[in-house]
């Protein structure tokens, strides 16, 4: 059953590999076209807040209260229950997502000025960024109902398709960013716009998978149904619980927004590079574990369920330390040949190569994040993350209120690396009271092994961090090739720090039984 999960988890790395770097390619026509200017501080403001409102909701809280209840009726009910249960789900989730739509594009000046503060005296920004919001706010409707199709495809196993509609985002927002907006009067507009139309594809590319396998026909409004009502009960809480990280992130916009200009897209830009690998691998486990750990739990199968946990705490500790190290010593390559070019000049690289070294230690944290909240939201324990993420949350905004902004006034030159920082801290504090929480219950035991696996790991990153920090050599050596010159050197690098990580691990004694879930999946 392990080689089930793995190969699942394979799949969808493999699809969201091919989102993040449809998504890459993405920022990076952002970046050359616009750098870090106030016209993409003003349209970073209006596409995070919908996405924002997506992670907690669609992707957060929703998901993580659907996908065990329909696990649940999966296992126990009949297919027409299930049917019903997505149909009646879909249909409630519309209508209130359709009044909280309305209600943001018809509020939009607020909103914007609730998530950026600091704008209030620059009517530029704001207005053009409450334009934008207009157009992008429908989004969180198209989208949120996609991520309920996604929801009920991987809890059949149909994990490839719902990764790969995210590329569908991607490869029409590149569209308009290179070929149309350019050539309109109001590029901020057209953008805006590309979600709008990319979010509505992305939902019709959902429903005929789910029709195909008889569990949607209609939607229907049926808020009083007892599936709806579960869902309902476990999301409400779910919010903060599952989606800390996410609040942390917009927390930040709020902040920096009374920094220079600039810092919006330098944090946007380092953030993107750090969710390359949460995106490709840490997420992508978390999506797949959650319907087994579901069924465990249905089944009652304790064995099973914490030894699924172990296994994907280990692939975390092996295959994202790594890529956390190498953004930390060789964040200036990767920010210059990512972005480096038109536009974001060699001042724009220089700060967003801060903000990923600030980034970078999070990336462990965010994942366990990723992989811990399953843990509770398999059980149905919606109270535990609640209680965790709110004083998680509570950690950042004492940071930002306390560290960052008295920096500001005294003259820091570069406090949007703080606002990284405090986010990072956020993550580690929610991380170990996750962690630690599920060890106090019981539903965690830990396998042997883990002190000879942290001690391999820490050995092959300290190699790998030497021949990245030799290969990396000076910021501007990087800044004065061509692109492709940056391209080749970059891909040259990491495969000599990939090869040097995983020798090093096999050298010093780390095989696949290391790593494997012996008590299955």
């Amino acid at each position: 059953m392990s080689g089930r999960i793995f190969k699942s988890t394979l799949v969808t790395g493999t699809a969201t590999l091919v989102s993040r770097i449809t998504g890459l390619l993405r920022e990076i026509v952002y970046a050359v076209g616009f750098g870090a200017s106030a016209f993409m501080d003003a349209w970073l403001v209006a596409f995070k807040i919908p996405n924002f409102l997506r992670r907690l909701f669609a992707e957060g809280s929703f998901s993580q209260a659907f996908v065990p209840v329909i696990s649940e009726y999966k296992h126990k009910r009949s297919q027409d229950e299930v049917r019903a249960l997505v149909e009646d789900v879909a249909g409630t989730f519309a209508v209130i997502l359709f009044v909280i739509t309305l209600v943001g594009v018809v509020a939009a000046p607020l909103i914007i000025l609730a998530f950026a503060p600091g704008w209030h005296d620059e009517p530029d920004k704001w207005h053009a960024a409450t334009s934008m919001l207009r157009w992008t706010f429908p989004y969180l409707l198209f989208i949120s109902l996609s991520a309920l199709f996604s929801g009920v495809l991987n809890s059949y196993s149909r994990f490839a398709l719902p990764a790969y509609t995210q590329v569908i985002m991607n490869i029409v927002m590149i569209i308009v960013t290179v070929w149309i907006a350019p050539n309109t009067e109001n590029p901020g507009i057209a953008l805006a716009m590309g979600v709008f139309v990319s979010g509505l594809l992305q939902l019709a590319f959902q429903v005929p998978a789910v029709m195909r396998l008889g569990l949607f026909r209609w939607p229907r409004w049926k808020p009083a149904a007892e599936g709806v009502r579960r869902i309902g009960r476990l999301m409400l809480p779910g919010i903060f619980g599952s989606s800390v990280a996410q609040v942390s992130l917009m927390l930040d916009t709020i902040v920096v927004s009374f920094l220079v200009t600039g810092s919006v897209s330098w944090l946007y830009y380092a953030d993107r590079l750090m969710e390359f690998p949460l995106g490709v691998f840490s997420i992508a486990l978390a999506t797949v574990i959650l319907p087994s750990l579901s069924r465990h739990h249905a089944a009652e199968s304790m064995e099973h369920f914490t030894g699924t946990l172990d296994w994907a705490l280990r692939l975390v500790i092996v295959l994202v330390s790594p890529a956390a190290v190498a953004m930390l010593v060789f964040a200036g390559p990767l920010t210059a040949t990512t972005f480096g070019y038109g536009k974001f000049d060699a001042h724009a690289v220089e700060m967003a190569t801060y903000a990923l070294m600030a980034y970078s230690w999070g990336l462990l944290g965010f994942s366990m994040v990723k992989v811990l909240a399953p843990g509770y939201f398999a059980r149905q324990d919606t109270k535990t993350p609640v209680r965790v993420g709110l004083i998680a949350l509570g950690v950042n905004m004492a940071l930002n209120a306390g560290v960052v902004l008295p920096a500001k006034y005294f003259g820091f030159p570069y406090p949007h690396i703080l606002i990284a920082t405090s986010t990072c801290i956020s993550a580690a504090v929610n991380t170990t009271l996750l962690w630690t929480g599920l060890k106090r219950q019981g539903v965690y035991k830990a396998r042997p092994g883990w002190g000879a696996l942290l001690a391999r790991v820490l050995l092959a990153n300290a190699a790998m961090a030497a021949l990245l920090i030799w290969l990396g050599g000076d910021l501007q050596s990087w800044l004065v090739l061509s692109p492709w010159e940056r391209a080749g050197r970059l891909a040259l690098c990491i495969v000599l720090a990939a090869i040097t990580y995983f020798v090093a691990l096999w050298v010093s004694g780390l095989r696949m039984r290391h790593v494997r879930n012996v008590a299955g999946a």
